[in-house]
């Protein structure tokens, strides 16, 4: 794994765990792969370029072209990139459906050309669909309820078809909800978070009754790194040992590390398909390849928090435009008339 392809690198889980690759002495290139969509931010690689280890190209998952020509080039890929926002995959399933499945079938299509030696797809919780009671393992069914759960859930089923079919060394890993800097401020933290440093109301949906397990992103990208590193090919690993938290609850803790109180909380109708419960166990990462989460809840959110208080040029411009991408620097001009490359 001493040359790693990370597509979605540019994204929230991505980018942290780029920065975590490139601390280590035995990777000695890094490539990112992004479309840089809205949720895609090459500042969110930040100090990462003063590293001579990393290269950036914008580009999609879906140019097969590219992505052949990339893959070529590394002995590893982390596959990151995806469609991620539920409510967006409402009105947009078959941009969830594209790039989520065949952008992976076509990773996993240049993995096989090439004889890549790891594979780590990276998934979701929420695949196993919603769960009142009980606690989901690695070999319970797949129940997405939503489009977006779908497609995650049906690029699992691919990347995992590869290692039946063609052997390639692929992993999977899922985790549950992840939080912390640099996340788009469409997800519950981060909007809840922004909103309140604006001094502007919250709203909760429902009674704030469903329940998520919140998991610091550099505990997940320890476990995926584990994975690339000692995974087995063919096996699923769920990430998790977070915090469970009804919404409600979260909401409590984000007023007291904002210095907000409940009358910045409004209520509303609860959202489509709005699965209740997610819960998954992680005996299986921590037994085989030692994984642990070393985050505590409450310092990570003080972090967090933090984070957006003192980089409002990053998401304070969503305030007026929800659905425009976060601010980019310039991106230098292209290489060819395909792809971009830093």
């Amino acid at each position: 794994m001493d040359k790693v392809l990370v597509t979605g690198g540019a994204g929230f889980i991505g980018s942290h765990f780029v920065k975590r690759l490139l601390r280590s002495d035995d990777v000695a290139k890094v490539t990112v792969l992004d479309a840089l969509t809205y949720a895609g931010h090459i500042e969110n690689l930040g100090e990462a370029f003063l590293s001579p280890k990393l290269r950036f190209v914008h580009g999609t998952i879906l140019d097969a072209g590219l992505v052949d020509d990339l893959v070529s080039q590394h002995t590893a890929v982390v596959h990151f990139a995806a469609e991620s926002h539920v409510d967006r995959s409402f009105s947009a399933a078959r941009t969830f459906l594209s790039t989520n499945v065949l952008g992976t079938q076509t990773l996993a299509d240049a993995a096989v050309k090439h004889g890549i030696q790891r594979f780590v797809h990276v998934s979701t919780d929420e695949v196993y669909g919603p769960l009142p009671v009980g606690t989901a393992t690695e070999d319970d069914p797949l129940r997405p309820s939503v489009p977006y759960a779908a497609s995650k859930a049906a690029s699992d089923l691919v990347a995992l078809s590869y290692f039946h079919t063609y052997e390639v060394p692929v992993c999977v890993t899922r985790s549950s909800n992840n939080y912390g800097p640099y996340q788009h401020p469409e997800k519950i933290i981060p909007l809840f978070v922004t909103r309140l440093l604006r001094g502007e109301p919250v709203t909760l949906h429902g009674r704030g009754q469903h329940v998520r397990n919140w998991l610091h992103v550099e505990d997940n990208c320890a476990g995926i790194e584990l994975v690339l590193r000692g995974g087995v090919p063919g096996e699923v690993y769920n990430i998790g040992g977070g915090t469970d938290l009804t919404n409600l609850e979260l909401t409590e803790a984000l007023l007291r590390v904002c210095g907000a109180d409940w009358g910045s909380v409004t209520y509303g109708p609860d959202r489509r398909a709005n699965d209740i419960r997610y819960s998954m166990d992680w005996t299986k990462i921590a037994d085989h390849l030692g994984y642990q989460p070393t985050r505590d809840l409450d310092d990570g959110l003080a972090e967090t928090v933090e984070w957006y208080r003192r980089n409002p040029d990053r998401w304070a411009p969503l305030s007026r435009n929800p659905q425009a991408a976060m601010p980019a620097v310039h991106i230098a001009a292209p290489r060819s008339e395909r792809d971009h490359v830093l």
